[in-house]
């Protein structure tokens, strides 16, 4: 067993109740509990129904740790519910670029990434599964409204424990959804921008 899976275990179970931790958007949907683990042949039939071979990181997690939940944004999806897309061609106009599902028929013949993260409307968490940059995790939206952003670390365990220290450790980082308690507190959906909204509202009935 990969030593990675042992600690990503372990961070993950204490997580929740690390009072300094970094606000990760979408947890309440998985509560940091990961799904059932799937078993070595049901990665083997995905694999040999989609014709690819999945990122090992991401099949050792899947297979030895949970095959749905918690995650950054709102969590993995199970296995079956992953789609894979290709990345658009470079508009002329300079524009960010955007995914399509290999089954459309504006679909680009390229490199495939599986979508295997919840992030909501259509901005895309993926693994890049063919190509360069195989392995490696990077975001974002079908549509181009944002451009790509792969991540600097090498595969998906590396990026699952940084989503899990980065939090640990209180920080900011968009790109893993996680937003730290100085600036929860000073959001506009935050406990002092609440406690304000309190006072005036208890002001106002004076």
């Amino acid at each position: 067993m990969d030593s990675r899976i042992s600690r990503i275990r372990s961070k993950l179970a204490k997580v929740p109740y690390q009072v300094r931790r970094s606000h990760s958007m979408g947890a309440e949907r998985h509560a940091f509990r990961v799904g059932p683990r799937i078993s070595s042949a049901q990665a083997d039939v995905f694999e040999g129904e989609h014709h690819i071979e999945l990122p090992s990181a991401y099949r050792k997690f899947l297979v030895e740790l949970g095959g749905s939940g918690a995650g950054p944004f709102y969590g993995l999806l199970p296995l079956g519910e992953c789609r894979l897309f290709t990345m658009d061609r470079q508009p002329p106009d300079g524009t960010p670029r955007g995914f399509h599902h290999v089954n459309h028929p504006d679909a680009l013949q390229g490199d495939l990434f599986l979508h295997i993260i919840e992030m909501g409307c259509t901005d895309l968490c993926l693994i890049s599964v063919t190509g360069p940059l195989a392995g490696r995790m990077l975001t974002g939206n079908a549509d181009g409204f944002w451009p790509p952003n792969v991540s600097s670390v090498q595969d998906f365990l590396s990026w699952y424990e940084r989503w899990l220290d980065h939090m640990r450790d209180g920080k900011d980082n968009d790109a893993l959804g996680l937003t730290s308690p100085a600036t929860v507190a000073s959001a506009p959906w935050g406990p002092r921008a609440r406690a304000w909204k309190t006072l005036w509202s208890q002001a106002a009935e004076c």
